[in-house]
């Protein structure tokens, strides 16, 4: 494993002096009538949690591969879209940490936005632009549009958790979120295997390459070759489900967890034996985030793997980060 912790993720703590003080949740009553999410009912049970390849990154806890119980629960077939945040904020006048703050972090080459709405850089991230007027409704910036089947994303922890208190649903587990990314199957990289990108032939016998995910392909971060159809996100339903019928675990927008994130979790998992429905860290001030996202290449962040950990603080919002909940049994 390598001890790089590269900063494709999104840096945290990054907004402006907005209108609304930072980390400060706001409260939001349930939805009057349910609301309905497309999912997939999964039996649970025991299953291999972690890495067992030696290539991800030492700082991020992804070892021991440990045993882990799942009480049964279901779990979005996509990340929540755009069109289903607007619902949440059209029924209760929401207004998300971005908006709070009145900018966010946008991928360089992806703004859309005037030199005046440039207001900063992320540390140690340059091609991280704080743009003035990126919001979940404005995912490059405020000259751009969010597309309703895209997943949304400029949305913090505490608007993850938001829509979901609205929805009458949660944010899963971390070892909820591995569990329905395997889709059954132990000990892979991905969720179709352990190759990135898979060969097909032609009829006339050309080897023809087979995208899976949305992530980068190009030189990071300069030149994106658009070889998978994609610079920024996907929707949501794009390229092959994984077998449990999940589209898009890997790559396109990172995904909150519930967990608070701690780099030795699993370690004090490992040591207690079978652990049944495992919650994460008992204190941090990061959040959990999986799956990678469209800024993830193989020569500067690995972190597409099903077995990947990063985090985030809760108040911080990118243009590469999501969400998908879940429904427990009990």
């Amino acid at each position: 494993m390598t001890s790089q912790t590269p900063s494709c993720c999104g840096p945290g703590g990054t907004g402006g002096p907005g209108d609304r003080p930072p980390g400060v949740p706001t409260p939001v009553a349930a939805a009057t009538v349910p609301v309905v999410h497309d999912e997939v009912a999964l039996a649970g049970g025991v299953f291999a949690m972690g890495n067992p390849f030696p290539d991800g990154f030492w700082g991020d806890g992804e070892t021991p591969v440990h045993a882990v119980e799942l009480s049964p629960f279901a779990v979005d077939v996509t990340a929540v879209t755009v069109a289903q945040y607007e619902a949440f904020v059209d029924a209760t006048g929401y207004r998300t940490d971005a908006e709070g703050y009145s900018d966010s972090l946008v991928f360089h080459l992806l703004v859309q936005a005037g030199d005046d709405d440039l207001v900063g850089f992320a540390g140690g991230a340059p091609w991280w632009r704080l743009v003035r007027g990126a919001d979940w409704r404005h995912p490059y910036g405020p000259r751009s549009g969010a597309d309703p089947d895209h997943p949304v994303v400029h949305v913090s922890h505490h608007d993850a958790a938001a829509y979901c208190a609205w929805a009458g649903r949660a944010l899963p587990t971390e070892a909820q979120w591995e569990y329905a990314a395997r889709g059954g199957h132990a000990g892979r990289r991905f969720p179709w295997g352990d190759r990135l990108e898979t060969e097909t032939v032609a009829d006339d016998g050309t080897p023809v390459v087979r995208h899976q995910a949305n992530v980068w392909q190009g030189d990071f971060p300069t030149a994106n070759t658009r070889a998978d159809g994609f610079v920024g996100t996907a929707p949501v339903r794009t390229f092959d489900p994984n077998d449990y019928g999940l589209f898009q675990m890997v790559g396109n927008v990172w995904e909150w967890c519930a967990d608070r994130f701690a780099a030795d979790t699993y370690g004090r998992d490992h040591a207690r034996g079978l652990v049944l429905d495992p919650s994460g860290a008992p204190d941090g001030d990061r959040r959990v985030i999986r799956g990678g996202s469209y800024l993830c290449h193989h020569s500067y962040c690995t972190r597409y793997r099903v077995a990947a950990r990063s985090a985030n603080t809760p108040e911080s919002a990118t243009g590469n980060t999501g969400f998908r909940t879940v429904r427990n049994s009990s």
